[in-house]
Order: structure tokens, then sequence, then C-alpha cells
């Protein structure tokens, strides 16, 4: 399941991929600079945070994640690890900011990131899962 922090990490990488591009909407843009700068607000704040990371941010150089490749992939774990040591979890508004960048730069996509389940047994969220149940 993609939970709050893997969603910013997402975001940001993202928001920087589209908000390169000359083609990016206002909102995009607005959407994705808010997330940043609660992204931004929540790494100074938490302790130990290396000056890289808080610098791969501000630069925009945060990447999409190709699965089939490793680009990128040690960057955003030492990102995932610094926003989990600064509780970016918790922060409902950095999240609802990542989820509006999400939606907005993947149209075809855009409820795949809300989730809501009640009382479920078995559920399995995201990709390239692998489950196995035994009820009793």
């Amino acid at each position: 399941m993609i939970d709050s922090v893997e969603l910013v990490v997402a975001a940001l990488g993202a928001g920087a991929a589209v908000g390169a591009r000359e083609t990016a909407s206002t909102a995009v843009e607005d959407a994705y600079a808010s997330v940043k700068t609660l992204a931004l607000r929540t790494l100074r704040r938490g302790e130990s945070v290396p000056p890289a990371v808080v610098e791969a941010v501000e630069s925009d150089a945060i990447t999409h994640v190709d699965i089939d490749t490793d680009g990128g992939v040690a960057q955003r774990r030492e990102l995932e690890t610094a926003l989990i040591a600064a509780d970016a979890g918790a922060d409902e508004e950095l999240v609802a900011a990542a989820l509006k960048v999400l939606e907005l730069t993947d149209a075809a996509q855009a409820g795949r990131y809300r989730v809501l389940l009640h009382g479920n047994k078995g559920v399995q969220v995201g990709d390239h899962n692998t489950q196995t149940n035994n009820f009793s």
C-alpha cells in the first residue's frame, strides 16, 4: 500500500518532471510549488536531514523513477527516509498537496491515489504487490 510519505515523494518527482516542461499548466505549477514548499518546511524541522536531500528538493532534482531502471531510486529512498524522520506522513496539509499534484499530473489515474477502506480483509492497494491470505 502506498503510504503518505511515498505519496509525497511521488508527487515531488511527478511535479518536477511535469514542471520542467513548457506545457505545464498553472494549476500543476501552483500545486507543485505548494507541495515543494511544504516538504521543505517539513524537512527543515526534521533533525539530522542530510543537506543533499534538501538541496535535491530545492533544485527539483527528485526524478520520476522508472521501475525497469535504477534511475533516482537511491535519491528517492534518502528523501523518503528523511521525510519519515521528520514525521511528514502526519502532515495532513502536505499529504493533501501531494495528492493534488498526483491527480493533476496523472489525469488518466486521477482517483488511483485515493482509497477508502472500512472493515475489509485481504485488500491490496498498489502496483506490483504479492499477497497470500489465510482466513479462518
